[in-house]
């Protein structure tokens, strides 16, 4: 990650988006006053994003998986005592 200020990234973006695009950097954070305010980053690069659904349809569940819950809840302090 190579991070850059305000003023030099105004007088060099082609450079620095050349620098994206060849691959030659992954991201350049661009820094006002000192302080990371922006990231340029290749378009083509995915976002970050929540992992929700990463496994879905790679393992079937099976009927009964719910069916130790109260005993599970128990042996963590939160269900009721039997």
């Amino acid at each position: 990650m190579h991070t850059v200020n305000m003023f030099d990234a105004k007088t060099s973006l082609s450079r620095l988006v050349d620098a994206i695009e060849q691959g030659r950097e992954r991201e350049i954070v661009i820094a006002r006053n000192g302080r990371p305010a922006a990231k340029l980053v290749a378009v083509g690069e995915p976002a970050p994003g929540s992992r929700l659904g990463v496994a879905k349809g790679r393992f079937e569940v099976p009927e009964g998986i719910d069916a130790h819950n109260d005993e599970v809840a128990r042996l963590f302090g939160i269900g009721r005592a039997p």
